[in-house]
């Protein structure tokens, strides 16, 4: 009897961790898929992006547990692939690797040693909690994207409003969808041309990139204000409404949901705003957006 019973917890533990696991990148990848993905104008190729980039974390976990309460040898040598797969991705070499790889085989060897009973729970659980994370969790982010209006607007724009008034650079060189570094980007702010539509030889200094506290009065929530403010002290910000990936200010079309500030943070870091308002100092090397202003 107390074999059974160990059986069954051993087997219980293996199922509790795959179904967590499984539900983290649930949520993870429901919510990611709707900030930094879903920006293509076909369905299907936003659908094919959502399964191969976001989704598919949620079922590597989900697959490998259920093929272990099919077949316990399958199941554990499919999780001992899965903890080579970690060391081979992170470098064999890496201390994370192994932080990643060896709770995976350990959940390997449970499968392995335990049998959750009833194993028709199980499976329910495995399939269908992180299931219900995914729906639940990506509900308001995905009535975020569908919501959108559907403009399109590459123009240059004069944009004022919560005591900003600025003219923001048209589609080109001064808004380009290509991420650069920091430098890069106030380099090509610097040899604008005063129309945005051209770079110069030398430097004209009519546009810049606009500081955090302009990027962030700026962002738009349906067409209004968001009503932001940026509290340079606490580094914290603050909305009215939730901002989003709207036009005039940005494309919803484009990958880029980061954008360059001309503010900086000690020598190597410059701070990066996203289209939601979060704000963010990172390294000037990093590839972001960038998209120049002038008065």
């Amino acid at each position: 009897m107390s074999k059974f019973n160990s059986s069954v917890i051993t087997g219980w533990t293996a199922v509790a961790v795959s179904t967590v696991l499984a539900s983290l990148f649930a949520f993870w990848g429901a919510n990611e898929n709707f900030h930094e993905g879903w920006y293509f104008r076909d369905l299907w190729r936003n659908l094919s992006l959502m399964m191969v980039q976001y989704m598919i974390w949620m079922f590597l976990p989900m697959i490998a547990g259920l093929l272990a309460l099919w077949n316990r040898v399958l199941g554990f040598v499919v999780h001992t692939a899965f903890a080579i797969g970690a060391l081979w991705l992170f470098g064999f070499r890496s201390v994370g690797a192994h932080w990643i790889a060896i709770p995976i085989l350990i959940l390997g060897i449970f499968y392995c040693c335990g049998r959750p009973v009833p194993v028709k729970w199980a499976r329910r659980s495995l399939i269908f909690i992180p299931l219900l994370t995914a729906v639940f969790s990506g509900a308001y982010p995905a009535w975020r994207v569908f919501t959108r209006p559907g403009v399109v607007d590459g123009s240059l724009r004069q944009i004022q409003g919560n005591g900003v008034n600025l003219i923001w650079a048209p589609a080109g060189p001064g808004w380009d969808e290509k991420e650069m570094s920091w430098y890069e980007a106030r380099r090509r702010c610097s040899l604008l041309t005063a129309d945005g539509t051209a770079l110069a030889s030398q430097p004209v200094g009519v546009w810049r990139l606009p500081t955090v506290d302009e990027a962030v009065r700026t962002m738009i929530w349906r067409g209004r204000n968001a009503g932001g403010r940026w509290n340079a002290q606490t580094r914290r910000v603050s909305f009215r409404a939730p901002p989003d990936k709207e036009a005039p200010l940005w494309n919803q079309y484009s990958p880029v949901i980061y954008r360059w500030t001309a503010d900086e943070l000690e020598n190597e870091r410059a701070y990066m705003v996203a289209y939601n308002g979060y704000v963010k100092p990172v390294s000037k090397k990093v590839l972001y957006g960038c998209r120049c202003v002038k008065k």
